[in-house]
C-alpha cells in the first residue's frame, strides 16, 4: 500500500550567512513581534535556542548578546541601565521588513499595472511588459524582445521577429505623491489568538524604507487610530503596540486629511488597514461607542469625511484583514462614496496588496 510518512522539518540555516547574521534576523523579528522589548525578545531567543540548537558550544546567546552591543545594535546607556536597540536596529529592521515583503514580489504578467497613462511617463522604469498597439518604438527593449524570439521561433532557418515577441520597457512619470498610512490599534487586533498588528507594522515599515530609498521624493506620514487618532515617526514602528481601544475611524480619517493640506504634491492618497468596522467617535469632550453591530451614527460620520476625501480628490484604499459578511458591507459603501479601492486580504498577502497598489498610484494622476 503506497503512503506518505511525514517527518520533523528543520529549515537550514542560511549557509551564506554566519551564525550571528542568522540570530540577528531571528532577534530583529522578535523584537518587531514584542513591540521593541527587548528583554522579552532576548527571552524568547533563549527559549528557541534551547529548543532548536540555534547556536553552538563556541558561540552562545551571551556571545550574540555582546556583539550586538559591540556592532551598535543594543544600548544600556539610559537611566534605567535597560537594553534598548538604536537606530541602527531600527533600520534594519525596516531593511529586513522590506527584504521579506517586496524581495518576494514576483512580476505579474504584462498588463498587471497598466493605467490610462501606461507608457506615457517620463523617466524610464525597471517593468516590463507584451509590445502594445500605441506604444512608442524607443520604449521596446531589444535585448529581451530577440530573446523572446530565438525562444519562440528556434535558431534554424531565417529570423523571425513578431509583435509577440516585442516587450517594452513601462515608463513612470516623475510625479511625486503624499501618502498617508493608517493602522488600526483597536483591541480586535490580538483577539482571537491572531496577531495582526506585526504584519501591519512590518508592510509599513517596508514601505517607509522603500519610499525613503527609491522614491526619496515622495512623502510617507504614518498615523495609528484608536479611540483617538495620532501621528508616530517612521522610527517609532517597531515599538508600536495595540491598546484597550474601539476603533474611531473618523479621527483617523480627519488627521490624515490635515496631513495632506499641508502637502504640495498634485496626488495624495490614504491607505487604512483594519480589521473592523468603526466603532467610536469623539463628540466634544466624550467619547460615543457601540461595539454591537454597525452603528448609524458612527456610519453616518464616518461616510461624510469618506465624501470629503473624494471632493478632494483624496481616494483612499481600505485594506481589511476580515472577511465578515456585514464588515464587507460597511466597506463597499465606504469605498463607493469615496470612490477609492477595497482589498479583503489574509495578513499573508497584505503586503504584496499594498506594494501593488502603492507603485500602480505612482504612475497615474489622481
Amino acid at each position: 500500500m503506497k503512503g506518505f510518512r511525514f517527518t520533523k522539518y528543520t529549515p537550514q540555516k542560511d549557509p551564506s550567512k554566519n551564525t550571528f547574521e542568522n540570530l540577528l534576523e531571528i532577534f530583529l523579528q522578535l523584537v518587531t513581534m514584542t513591540g521593541g522589548d527587548v528583554a522579552e525578545a532576548l527571552s524568547w531567543l533563549t527559549n528557541l535556542d534551547n529548543r532548536h540548537g540555534l547556536t553552538n558550544p563556541g558561540y552562545g546567546i551571551g556571545d550574540f548578546i555582546e556583539d550586538l552591543k559591540d556592532k551598535g545594535y543594543l544600548t544600556e546607556e539610559n537611566q534605567k541601565g535597560e537594553f534598548k536597540i538604536t537606530g541602527k536596529s531600527e533600520q534594519q529592521i525596516r531593511k529586513s521588513a522590506l527584504e521579506e515583503i517586496f524581495g518576494k514580489l514576483k512580476r505579474g504578467k504584462g498588463g498587471q499595472h497598466r493605467t490610462t497613462h501606461s507608457g506615457q511617463g517620463d523617466e524610464k522604469g525597471t517593468d516590463r511588459r507584451p509590445f502594445e498597439f500605441g506604444d512608442n518604438l524607443e520604449q521596446i527593449a531589444l535585448t529581451d524582445s530577440l530573446r523572446n524570439a530565438q525562444i519562440n521561433h528556434g535558431f534554424g532557418g531565417d529570423f523571425l521577429l513578431t509583435e509577440d515577441d516585442l516587450e517594452v520597457t513601462e515608463n513612470e512619470y516623475r510625479t511625486q505623491t503624499s501618502t498617508v498610512l493608517m493602522i488600526d490599534i483597536s483591541h480586535s487586533m490580538i483577539l482571537y489568538g491572531e496577531d495582526r498588528i506585526t504584519p501591519a507594522k512590518k508592510v509599513a515599515m517596508a514601505l517607509a524604507e522603500l519610499i525613503q530609498t527609491r522614491y526619496p521624493k515622495d512623502t510617507l506620514d504614518i498615523i495609528v487610530f484608536g479611540n483617538d487618532a495620532w501621528q508616530i515617526d517612521i522610527k517609532d514602528l517597531p515599538y508600536l503596540q495595540v491598546g484597550p481601544y474601539h476603533t474611531n475611524t473618523v479621527a483617523g480619517l480627519q488627521l490624515a486629511m490635515d496631513l495632506l493640506r499641508k502637502r504640495k504634491n498634485p496626488n495624495k492618497q490614504i491607505f487604512m488597514i483594519t480589521d473592523g468596522k468603526p466603532t467610536c467617535l469623539k463628540v466634544g469632550i466624550r467619547y460615543y461607542k457601540n461595539s454591537f453591530g454597525i452603528d448609524s451614527k458612527i456610519l453616518n460620520e464616518t461616510l461624510k469625511l469618506a465624501a470629503q476625501c473624494r471632493k478632494l480628490k483624496v481616494p483612499v484604499t481600505t485594506f481589511m484583514i476580515a472577511s465578515d459578511p456585514y464588515l464587507k458591507e460597511f466597506v463597499k459603501e465606504f469605498t463607493k462614496v469615496n470612490n477609492g479601492n477595497a482589498y479583503y486580504s489574509s495578513l499573508k498577502g497584505l503586503g504584496h496588496l499594498i506594494f501593488e497598489d502603492y507603485r500602480r498610484n505612482r504612475t497615474k494622476r489622481f
